[in-house]
Protein backbone atom coordinates (compact mmCIF):
# COMPACT_ATOMS: atom_id res chain seq x y z
CA UNK A 1 0.00 0.00 0.00
CA UNK A 2 2.71 2.50 -0.79
CA UNK A 3 4.43 3.87 -3.69
CA UNK A 4 7.75 5.21 -4.65
CA UNK A 5 7.05 8.84 -6.65
CA UNK A 6 7.76 8.51 -10.23
CA UNK A 7 10.66 11.47 -11.08
CA UNK A 8 9.21 14.72 -9.69
CA UNK A 9 5.71 13.44 -9.16
CA UNK A 10 4.61 15.90 -11.40
CA UNK A 11 5.63 14.77 -15.19
CA UNK A 12 6.61 11.16 -16.32
CA UNK A 13 10.46 10.96 -17.21
CA UNK A 14 10.11 10.59 -21.35
CA UNK A 15 11.00 7.02 -22.31
CA UNK A 16 9.39 5.60 -19.17
CA UNK A 17 6.55 4.69 -17.53
CA UNK A 18 4.68 4.92 -14.15
CA UNK A 19 5.19 1.63 -12.95
CA UNK A 20 2.38 -0.40 -10.59
CA UNK A 21 4.49 0.45 -7.77
CA UNK A 22 5.29 4.06 -8.42
CA UNK A 23 2.84 6.90 -8.86
CA UNK A 24 2.58 10.84 -9.38
CA UNK A 25 1.63 13.25 -6.78
CA UNK A 26 -2.15 13.16 -5.75
CA UNK A 27 -3.65 15.60 -7.77
CA UNK A 28 -2.08 14.59 -11.15
CA UNK A 29 -3.01 10.51 -9.56
CA UNK A 30 -6.72 11.81 -9.09
CA UNK A 31 -7.01 12.99 -12.50
CA UNK A 32 -5.55 9.72 -14.00
CA UNK A 33 -8.30 7.74 -11.78
CA UNK A 34 -11.40 9.64 -12.77
CA UNK A 35 -10.46 9.27 -16.25
CA UNK A 36 -10.42 5.37 -15.19
CA UNK A 37 -14.36 6.17 -13.67
CA UNK A 38 -15.15 7.26 -17.49
CA UNK A 39 -13.46 4.76 -19.16
CA UNK A 40 -15.66 1.93 -17.39
CA UNK A 41 -18.30 3.64 -16.31
CA UNK A 42 -20.42 3.24 -19.87
CA UNK A 43 -20.06 -0.67 -20.53
CA UNK A 44 -20.34 -1.07 -16.43
CA UNK A 45 -23.59 0.32 -15.94
CA UNK A 46 -24.84 -1.11 -19.35
CA UNK A 47 -24.66 -4.77 -17.87
CA UNK A 48 -27.12 -4.37 -15.33
CA UNK A 49 -28.96 -2.03 -17.24
CA UNK A 50 -30.01 -5.02 -19.84
CA UNK A 51 -29.94 -7.29 -17.10
CA UNK A 52 -32.42 -5.70 -14.94
CA UNK A 53 -30.24 -5.75 -11.63
CA UNK A 54 -29.91 -2.47 -9.59
CA UNK A 55 -27.44 -0.20 -11.28
CA UNK A 56 -25.77 1.41 -8.23
CA UNK A 57 -25.50 -2.11 -6.50
CA UNK A 58 -23.54 -3.11 -9.72
CA UNK A 59 -21.60 0.09 -9.74
CA UNK A 60 -20.46 -0.85 -5.62
CA UNK A 61 -19.71 -3.96 -6.57
CA UNK A 62 -17.36 -3.01 -9.14
CA UNK A 63 -15.22 -0.86 -6.72
CA UNK A 64 -15.13 -3.57 -4.23
CA UNK A 65 -13.88 -6.06 -6.92
CA UNK A 66 -11.27 -4.19 -7.80
CA UNK A 67 -9.88 -3.67 -4.39
CA UNK A 68 -10.53 -7.26 -3.87
CA UNK A 69 -8.03 -7.52 -7.08
CA UNK A 70 -5.57 -5.22 -6.16
CA UNK A 71 -5.09 -6.81 -2.36
CA UNK A 72 -4.96 -9.88 -3.72
CA UNK A 73 -2.59 -9.83 -6.74
CA UNK A 74 -0.47 -7.71 -3.72
CA UNK A 75 -0.81 -4.14 -5.51
CA UNK A 76 1.46 -5.41 -8.26
CA UNK A 77 -1.45 -6.00 -10.76
CA UNK A 78 -3.02 -2.66 -12.58
CA UNK A 79 -6.63 -3.45 -13.27
CA UNK A 80 -10.43 -1.88 -12.72
CA UNK A 81 -13.15 -4.80 -12.12
CA UNK A 82 -16.27 -3.82 -14.38
CA UNK A 83 -18.98 -5.29 -15.32
CA UNK A 84 -18.72 -8.57 -17.59
CA UNK A 85 -20.59 -9.20 -20.70
CA UNK A 86 -19.69 -12.98 -20.71
CA UNK A 87 -22.40 -13.36 -18.26
CA UNK A 88 -25.46 -11.33 -19.75
CA UNK A 89 -27.10 -14.39 -21.79
CA UNK A 90 -27.02 -17.10 -18.72
CA UNK A 91 -28.20 -14.39 -16.34
CA UNK A 92 -30.82 -13.71 -18.72
CA UNK A 93 -31.42 -17.10 -19.35
CA UNK A 94 -31.68 -17.91 -15.35
CA UNK A 95 -33.91 -15.33 -14.66
CA UNK A 96 -36.12 -16.05 -17.45
CA UNK A 97 -36.44 -19.61 -16.16
CA UNK A 98 -36.63 -18.92 -12.18
CA UNK A 99 -35.64 -15.14 -10.98
CA UNK A 100 -33.29 -12.70 -10.43
CA UNK A 101 -31.26 -14.86 -7.18
CA UNK A 102 -31.41 -17.63 -9.55
CA UNK A 103 -29.23 -15.49 -12.06
CA UNK A 104 -27.30 -14.45 -8.62
CA UNK A 105 -26.63 -18.33 -7.93
CA UNK A 106 -25.00 -18.81 -11.39
CA UNK A 107 -22.66 -15.55 -10.38
CA UNK A 108 -21.61 -17.21 -6.93
CA UNK A 109 -20.85 -20.35 -8.71
CA UNK A 110 -19.03 -18.72 -11.83
CA UNK A 111 -16.81 -17.39 -9.26
CA UNK A 112 -15.85 -20.38 -6.91
CA UNK A 113 -14.94 -22.21 -10.24
CA UNK A 114 -12.90 -19.47 -11.94
CA UNK A 115 -11.38 -19.11 -8.40
CA UNK A 116 -10.56 -23.26 -8.03
CA UNK A 117 -8.96 -22.28 -11.45
CA UNK A 118 -6.84 -19.53 -10.13
CA UNK A 119 -5.86 -21.85 -7.26
CA UNK A 120 -4.82 -24.32 -9.97
CA UNK A 121 -2.51 -22.01 -12.27
CA UNK A 122 -0.68 -20.42 -9.22
CA UNK A 123 0.55 -24.03 -8.09
CA UNK A 124 0.81 -25.61 -11.97
CA UNK A 125 1.15 -22.89 -14.32
CA UNK A 126 -0.93 -22.48 -17.65
CA UNK A 127 -0.32 -24.76 -19.77
CA UNK A 128 -3.33 -27.17 -19.27
CA UNK A 129 -5.54 -24.31 -19.68
CA UNK A 130 -3.94 -23.75 -23.50
CA UNK A 131 -4.13 -27.66 -24.05
CA UNK A 132 -7.93 -27.68 -22.90
CA UNK A 133 -8.75 -24.20 -24.87
CA UNK A 134 -6.42 -23.72 -28.04
CA UNK A 135 -6.94 -20.79 -29.92
CA UNK A 136 -9.44 -22.37 -32.33
CA UNK A 137 -11.50 -23.55 -29.16
CA UNK A 138 -11.18 -20.04 -27.26
CA UNK A 139 -11.68 -17.94 -30.21
CA UNK A 140 -14.90 -19.93 -31.03
CA UNK A 141 -16.43 -19.67 -27.64
CA UNK A 142 -15.77 -15.65 -27.24
CA UNK A 143 -16.96 -15.19 -30.91
CA UNK A 144 -20.53 -17.20 -30.18
CA UNK A 145 -21.04 -15.51 -27.31
CA UNK A 146 -21.77 -12.00 -28.75
CA UNK A 147 -23.15 -13.87 -32.01
CA UNK A 148 -25.78 -15.53 -29.51
CA UNK A 149 -26.57 -12.48 -28.03
CA UNK A 150 -27.43 -10.86 -31.22
CA UNK A 151 -31.03 -11.65 -31.35
CA UNK A 152 -31.60 -9.03 -28.11
CA UNK A 153 -31.58 -6.64 -30.50
CA UNK A 154 -34.39 -7.51 -32.85
CA UNK A 155 -37.28 -6.15 -30.56
CA UNK A 156 -35.42 -2.13 -30.00
CA UNK A 157 -34.54 -2.43 -33.71
CA UNK A 158 -38.30 -3.25 -34.84
CA UNK A 159 -39.90 -0.84 -32.13
CA UNK A 160 -37.64 2.05 -32.02
CA UNK A 161 -35.81 2.02 -35.24
CA UNK A 162 -33.97 5.70 -35.16
CA UNK A 163 -33.14 5.76 -31.83
CA UNK A 164 -31.41 2.21 -32.40
CA UNK A 165 -29.88 3.19 -35.50
CA UNK A 166 -28.61 6.73 -34.97
CA UNK A 167 -27.22 5.13 -31.77
CA UNK A 168 -25.09 3.29 -33.44
CA UNK A 169 -23.93 5.47 -35.89
CA UNK A 170 -22.83 7.77 -32.69
CA UNK A 171 -21.09 5.15 -31.57
CA UNK A 172 -18.97 4.45 -34.17
CA UNK A 173 -18.40 7.59 -35.57
CA UNK A 174 -17.29 8.30 -32.23
CA UNK A 175 -14.83 5.95 -32.10
CA UNK A 176 -13.18 7.53 -35.26
CA UNK A 177 -13.33 11.05 -34.83
CA UNK A 178 -12.30 12.26 -31.32
CA UNK A 179 -8.91 11.45 -30.02
CA UNK A 180 -6.90 10.78 -26.81
CA UNK A 181 -9.80 9.67 -24.04
CA UNK A 182 -12.96 10.58 -25.62
CA UNK A 183 -11.97 8.57 -28.34
CA UNK A 184 -11.72 5.51 -26.34
CA UNK A 185 -14.90 6.50 -24.37
CA UNK A 186 -16.93 5.69 -27.67
CA UNK A 187 -19.43 4.01 -25.53
CA UNK A 188 -20.41 6.24 -23.01
CA UNK A 189 -20.71 9.24 -26.07
CA UNK A 190 -22.90 6.77 -28.04
CA UNK A 191 -25.33 6.45 -25.08
CA UNK A 192 -25.25 10.53 -24.05
CA UNK A 193 -26.07 11.04 -28.07
CA UNK A 194 -28.47 8.02 -28.14
CA UNK A 195 -30.19 9.43 -24.89
CA UNK A 196 -30.61 12.96 -26.32
CA UNK A 197 -32.40 11.46 -29.63
CA UNK A 198 -34.39 9.23 -27.26
CA UNK A 199 -35.04 12.54 -25.58
CA UNK A 200 -35.92 14.93 -28.38
CA UNK A 201 -38.42 11.90 -29.30
CA UNK A 202 -40.24 11.41 -26.29
CA UNK A 203 -39.10 8.34 -25.50
CA UNK A 204 -37.38 9.26 -21.27
CA UNK A 205 -39.55 8.97 -18.33
CA UNK A 206 -37.78 11.13 -15.49
CA UNK A 207 -40.83 10.50 -13.15
CA UNK A 208 -38.68 7.45 -11.19
CA UNK A 209 -35.88 10.09 -10.86
CA UNK A 210 -38.15 12.85 -9.06
CA UNK A 211 -39.11 10.28 -6.61
CA UNK A 212 -35.47 9.08 -5.82
CA UNK A 213 -33.34 10.06 -2.83
CA UNK A 214 -30.14 11.58 -3.19
CA UNK A 215 -28.75 9.59 -0.58
CA UNK A 216 -29.33 5.79 0.16
CA UNK A 217 -28.60 2.12 0.45
CA UNK A 218 -27.92 0.32 -3.20
CA UNK A 219 -30.52 -2.24 -3.30
CA UNK A 220 -28.71 -6.06 -2.44
CA UNK A 221 -30.28 -9.31 -3.26
CA UNK A 222 -29.40 -12.50 -2.29
CA UNK A 223 -28.59 -15.50 -4.74
CA UNK A 224 -30.69 -19.16 -5.03
CA UNK A 225 -29.18 -22.08 -6.08
CA UNK A 226 -29.96 -24.30 -8.70
CA UNK A 227 -28.71 -27.74 -10.69
CA UNK A 228 -30.14 -26.68 -13.76
CA UNK A 229 -28.43 -23.37 -14.10
CA UNK A 230 -25.05 -24.51 -13.29
CA UNK A 231 -24.74 -25.50 -17.21
CA UNK A 232 -25.72 -22.04 -18.50
CA UNK A 233 -22.80 -20.43 -16.94
CA UNK A 234 -19.79 -22.85 -17.62
CA UNK A 235 -18.75 -21.04 -20.81
CA UNK A 236 -18.68 -18.14 -18.89
CA UNK A 237 -15.79 -19.32 -16.94
CA UNK A 238 -13.60 -19.77 -20.53
CA UNK A 239 -13.95 -16.54 -20.98
CA UNK A 240 -12.96 -15.04 -18.24
CA UNK A 241 -10.34 -16.85 -17.49
CA UNK A 242 -8.77 -16.33 -21.01
CA UNK A 243 -9.41 -12.16 -20.46
CA UNK A 244 -7.87 -12.18 -16.73
CA UNK A 245 -4.82 -13.99 -18.27
CA UNK A 246 -4.83 -12.24 -21.34
CA UNK A 247 -5.05 -8.41 -19.38
CA UNK A 248 -1.93 -9.55 -17.49
CA UNK A 249 -0.18 -10.74 -20.19
CA UNK A 250 -1.15 -7.35 -21.58
CA UNK A 251 0.18 -5.08 -18.47
CA UNK A 252 3.53 -7.24 -18.76
CA UNK A 253 4.34 -6.32 -21.81
CA UNK A 254 3.36 -2.47 -21.53
CA UNK A 255 5.34 -2.26 -18.55
CA UNK A 256 8.04 -4.24 -19.33
CA UNK A 257 7.78 -6.24 -16.40
CA UNK A 258 7.39 -10.36 -16.29
CA UNK A 259 3.76 -10.75 -14.39
CA UNK A 260 2.94 -14.34 -15.65
CA UNK A 261 3.21 -15.14 -11.53
CA UNK A 262 0.19 -13.36 -10.85
CA UNK A 263 -2.12 -15.37 -13.23
CA UNK A 264 -3.26 -16.84 -10.69
CA UNK A 265 -4.08 -14.35 -8.21
CA UNK A 266 -5.68 -12.63 -10.94
CA UNK A 267 -7.78 -15.66 -11.65
CA UNK A 268 -8.25 -16.46 -7.99
CA UNK A 269 -9.15 -12.26 -7.28
CA UNK A 270 -11.92 -12.18 -10.12
CA UNK A 271 -13.41 -15.04 -9.03
CA UNK A 272 -13.50 -13.98 -5.09
CA UNK A 273 -15.00 -10.62 -6.56
CA UNK A 274 -17.84 -11.97 -8.80
CA UNK A 275 -18.70 -14.32 -5.56
CA UNK A 276 -18.70 -11.60 -3.78
CA UNK A 277 -21.05 -10.06 -6.19
CA UNK A 278 -23.04 -12.24 -6.91
CA UNK A 279 -23.94 -12.70 -2.69
CA UNK A 280 -24.77 -9.29 -2.72
CA UNK A 281 -26.91 -9.02 -5.88
CA UNK A 282 -24.37 -7.21 -7.96
CA UNK A 283 -23.29 -7.83 -11.83
CA UNK A 284 -20.31 -10.70 -12.71
CA UNK A 285 -16.81 -8.67 -13.06
CA UNK A 286 -13.91 -9.02 -14.84
CA UNK A 287 -10.76 -6.95 -15.84
CA UNK A 288 -11.59 -4.30 -18.29
CA UNK A 289 -9.92 -3.52 -21.76
CA UNK A 290 -11.50 0.06 -21.47
CA UNK A 291 -9.00 0.96 -19.08
CA UNK A 292 -5.71 -0.34 -20.40
CA UNK A 293 -6.49 2.16 -23.05
CA UNK A 294 -5.97 4.91 -20.25
CA UNK A 295 -3.12 3.11 -19.03
CA UNK A 296 -1.79 3.32 -22.55
CA UNK A 297 -2.79 6.63 -23.53
CA UNK A 298 -1.38 8.28 -19.79
CA UNK A 299 1.57 6.07 -19.53
CA UNK A 300 0.59 5.73 -16.09
CA UNK A 301 -0.06 2.39 -14.76
CA UNK A 302 0.00 2.95 -11.01
CA UNK A 303 -2.35 1.11 -8.80
CA UNK A 304 -2.73 4.15 -6.73
CA UNK A 305 -5.21 5.25 -9.63
CA UNK A 306 -7.49 2.36 -9.38
CA UNK A 307 -7.65 2.88 -6.09
CA UNK A 308 -9.08 6.48 -6.53
CA UNK A 309 -11.57 4.90 -9.29
CA UNK A 310 -12.70 2.03 -7.08
CA UNK A 311 -13.40 4.48 -4.01
CA UNK A 312 -15.16 7.17 -6.31
CA UNK A 313 -17.63 4.13 -7.67
CA UNK A 314 -18.71 2.85 -4.15
CA UNK A 315 -19.55 6.72 -3.22
CA UNK A 316 -21.64 6.77 -6.40
CA UNK A 317 -23.58 3.35 -5.19
CA UNK A 318 -25.07 5.64 -2.33
CA UNK A 319 -26.81 7.91 -4.69
CA UNK A 320 -30.09 6.55 -5.39
CA UNK A 321 -30.99 8.91 -7.82
CA UNK A 322 -28.48 8.57 -9.92
CA UNK A 323 -29.72 4.87 -10.36
CA UNK A 324 -32.66 5.99 -11.02
CA UNK A 325 -31.39 8.49 -13.61
CA UNK A 326 -29.19 5.34 -15.56
CA UNK A 327 -32.89 3.22 -15.16
CA UNK A 328 -34.48 5.75 -17.42
CA UNK A 329 -31.89 4.76 -20.64
CA UNK A 330 -34.28 3.90 -23.20
CA UNK A 331 -34.90 0.54 -24.91
CA UNK A 332 -33.77 1.99 -28.43
CA UNK A 333 -30.57 3.38 -26.80
CA UNK A 334 -29.51 -0.27 -25.36
CA UNK A 335 -30.66 -1.97 -28.64
CA UNK A 336 -27.94 0.43 -30.47
CA UNK A 337 -25.19 -0.17 -28.16
CA UNK A 338 -26.20 -3.81 -27.80
CA UNK A 339 -25.42 -4.20 -31.92
CA UNK A 340 -21.79 -2.33 -31.30
CA UNK A 341 -20.91 -4.35 -27.98
CA UNK A 342 -22.00 -7.97 -29.16
CA UNK A 343 -20.77 -7.60 -32.56
CA UNK A 344 -17.37 -6.36 -30.89
CA UNK A 345 -17.13 -9.32 -28.84
CA UNK A 346 -17.75 -11.92 -32.13
CA UNK A 347 -15.44 -10.37 -34.05
CA UNK A 348 -13.03 -10.41 -31.07
CA UNK A 349 -13.11 -14.14 -31.11
CA UNK A 350 -12.17 -14.23 -34.80
CA UNK A 351 -9.39 -11.94 -34.00
CA UNK A 352 -7.87 -14.59 -31.82
CA UNK A 353 -7.82 -16.84 -34.43
CA UNK A 354 -5.92 -14.39 -36.76
CA UNK A 355 -3.39 -13.79 -34.21
CA UNK A 356 -3.20 -16.98 -33.16
CA UNK A 357 -2.70 -17.96 -37.00
CA UNK A 358 -5.62 -20.99 -36.74
CA UNK A 359 -5.43 -22.94 -39.83
CA UNK A 360 -8.91 -23.53 -41.13
CA UNK A 361 -7.64 -25.74 -43.92
CA UNK A 362 -7.15 -28.27 -40.85
CA UNK A 363 -10.87 -29.92 -40.81
CA UNK A 364 -10.44 -30.21 -36.94
CA UNK A 365 -10.44 -26.30 -36.67
CA UNK A 366 -13.08 -25.79 -39.58
CA UNK A 367 -15.17 -28.43 -38.22
CA UNK A 368 -14.84 -26.97 -34.41
CA UNK A 369 -15.51 -23.71 -35.15
CA UNK A 370 -18.23 -24.18 -37.20
CA UNK A 371 -20.45 -26.63 -34.96
CA UNK A 372 -19.98 -24.04 -32.10
CA UNK A 373 -21.08 -21.26 -33.99
CA UNK A 374 -24.13 -22.06 -36.01
CA UNK A 375 -25.56 -24.06 -32.30
CA UNK A 376 -25.04 -20.82 -30.28
CA UNK A 377 -26.91 -18.75 -33.62
CA UNK A 378 -29.77 -20.81 -34.02
CA UNK A 379 -30.29 -21.80 -30.60
CA UNK A 380 -32.08 -18.62 -29.39
CA UNK A 381 -34.30 -19.96 -26.21
CA UNK A 382 -33.42 -23.23 -24.15
CA UNK A 383 -33.76 -26.91 -24.97
CA UNK A 384 -34.53 -29.23 -22.20
CA UNK A 385 -32.29 -32.43 -21.61
CA UNK A 386 -33.88 -34.00 -18.92
CA UNK A 387 -33.84 -31.92 -16.00
CA UNK A 388 -31.56 -29.49 -17.40
CA UNK A 389 -32.15 -26.65 -19.35
CA UNK A 390 -29.07 -25.00 -22.07
CA UNK A 391 -29.54 -22.08 -23.95
CA UNK A 392 -27.32 -21.46 -27.15
CA UNK A 393 -23.93 -20.31 -25.53
CA UNK A 394 -23.77 -23.36 -23.18
CA UNK A 395 -24.40 -25.91 -26.00
CA UNK A 396 -21.94 -24.10 -28.16
CA UNK A 397 -19.34 -23.96 -25.42
CA UNK A 398 -19.69 -27.37 -25.01
CA UNK A 399 -20.06 -28.90 -28.64
CA UNK A 400 -16.76 -26.65 -29.30
CA UNK A 401 -14.92 -28.76 -26.53
CA UNK A 402 -16.31 -32.09 -27.00
CA UNK A 403 -15.54 -31.47 -31.33
CA UNK A 404 -12.17 -30.93 -31.32
CA UNK A 405 -11.29 -32.96 -28.66
CA UNK A 406 -12.80 -35.99 -30.10
CA UNK A 407 -12.11 -35.26 -33.82
CA UNK A 408 -8.21 -34.41 -32.41
CA UNK A 409 -8.32 -37.79 -30.27
CA UNK A 410 -9.61 -40.00 -33.35
CA UNK A 411 -7.46 -38.11 -35.58
CA UNK A 412 -4.18 -39.54 -33.22
CA UNK A 413 -5.68 -43.16 -32.76
CA UNK A 414 -5.94 -43.52 -36.37
CA UNK A 415 -2.39 -41.79 -37.22
CA UNK A 416 -3.72 -39.65 -39.43
CA UNK A 417 -1.63 -36.95 -39.73
CA UNK A 418 -2.80 -34.82 -42.33
CA UNK A 419 -5.42 -33.20 -39.17
CA UNK A 420 -4.02 -34.32 -36.11
CA UNK A 421 -1.79 -31.60 -35.44
CA UNK A 422 -4.19 -28.70 -35.35
CA UNK A 423 -3.44 -25.13 -34.06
Amino acid sequence: MSWRIHGDGKRITPGEVVAPDERLHWPQTISIGTQHILAMFGSSILVPTLTKFPVTTTLLFTGVATILFLLITRNKVPSYLGSSFALIAPVLAATKAHDMSAALGGIVMTGALLFIVGVVVAKTGTGWIHSLMPPVVMGTIVALIGLNLAGSTLKPMQHYPVTTFLTVIATVLATVVFKGLLGRLSILVGLLAGYAIALAQGQVNFAKVGEAAWFGLPVFNTPSFHLDTALLFLPAVFVLIAENIGHVRTVGVMTGRDLSSFNGRALMADGAASMVAGFGGGSATTTYAENIGVMAASRVYSTAAYWVAAIAAIALAFMPKFGALIGTIPEGVIGGLGIVLYGMIGIVGARLWIESKVDFSNPINLMTAGTGLIIAIAVTGALTFGQFQLGGIALGTIATLVVFHLMSFAARLRGNTEVQHSR
